[in-house]
């Protein structure tokens, strides 16, 4: 369940930044592990300031969180989702404004509780917090693997490595790529969470790939090669002579990894308009040679 940074702090919707740095000032000097060693509670809470401080502290954050667009944990809301673009700074060139960067909270510390011989006491160093984002990923590059780019909700661009047979839901960690660190702590890590598009005209089935493939008349009962699509690039399929509609043909190794196959299942098509000769041919088959399998009525 979602929490309020604002109720974390104890402030209005309509605070300032600094009402919002006092705020935390006060929690602060109230809550630090330092002023209340062994106190889970105000430990916890004061977590939760400070995350709070983190983002409300933050004028883009805090924007899109007032809009909506992102939760208290930074993540993006469905209704949003990530907004990449080929016109994005890479992750590891892009400088970012965060609430470390518009607020030391090395020196609100010192304000507070004040550091001797000109050196900043030594508080406790918190990890950052994770943060969780949907990706998108087509569905042959769920199974062969590829590269997409994502935008955080702190403007930063990742471009995110799909390793090749990941399926629906599949959340891939980004170490050190979330929240920043609070103190000096390590960052937290983006937790990417795949969605696989479906395809025109594939399915998957665990480690194999079904597809229905439509042929001539004239194909199924002379029988033929031809061109069909894979996952890895179309490959030549070997048609039987009589074939008919639901007949299934297995071209292995064709699936997801080295295990996984592909079947295709025929669909024979007469044409919208048969011409005369067409028809004849068709009234000349024979149910006898033909059984049609029809349950009984």
């Amino acid at each position: 369940m979602s929490w309020d940074p604002y109720a974390a702090l104890g402030v209005a919707r309509t605070a300032t930044q600094d009402e919002i740095r006092s705020a935390y000032r006060k929690l602060a000097k109230e809550l630090h592990p330092d002023v209340r060693p062994n106190d889970r509670s105000a430990d916890e809470r004061f977590k939760r300031a400070t995350a709070a401080f983190n983002l409300l502290s933050d004028s883009a954050l805090k924007a899109r969180f007032d809009r909506g667009e992102i939760d208290a944990d930074g993540n993006e809301k469905p209704a949003f989702g990530y907004r990449g673009g080929p016109g994005a700074a890479h992750a590891r060139g892009y400088s970012s404004t965060t609430a470390e960067s518009a607020f030391d909270l090395g020196d609100i510390f010192s304000d507070l509780f004040g550091s001797a011989g000109g050196t900043r006491p030594n508080f406790g160093k918190m990890r950052g917090r994770d943060i969780r984002l949907p990706l998108d990923v087509d569905f042959v590059d769920a199974i062969r693997g590829g590269r997409k780019r994502v935008q955080l909700s702190d403007g930063r661009t990742l471009d995110v490595a799909i390793p090749p047979g990941v399926t629906e839901g599949q959340v891939l960690r980004l170490k050190s790529q979330g929240g920043p660190g609070v103190q000096g702590g390590p960052p937290g890590d983006a937790l990417v969470e795949l969605r696989i598009k479906p395809h025109a005209f594939f399915r998957r089935e665990g480690d194999d790939v079904h597809m229905d493939l439509q042929i001539s008349i004239t194909e199924a009962v002379e029988g033929a090669k031809i061109q069909v699509p894979t996952v890895s690039g179309p490959v030549t399929l070997t048609i039987p002579e009589g074939a008919n509609t639901g007949k299934v043909l297995r071209l292995k190794g064709r699936g997801v990894g080295e295990r996984g196959d592909q079947f295709v299942r025929l669909m024979v098509m007469l044409p919208d308009n048969p011409d005369e000769d067409l028809k004849k041919f068709i009234r000349k088959w024979s149910r006898r040679d033909y059984p049609t399998h029809r349950p009984p009525a």
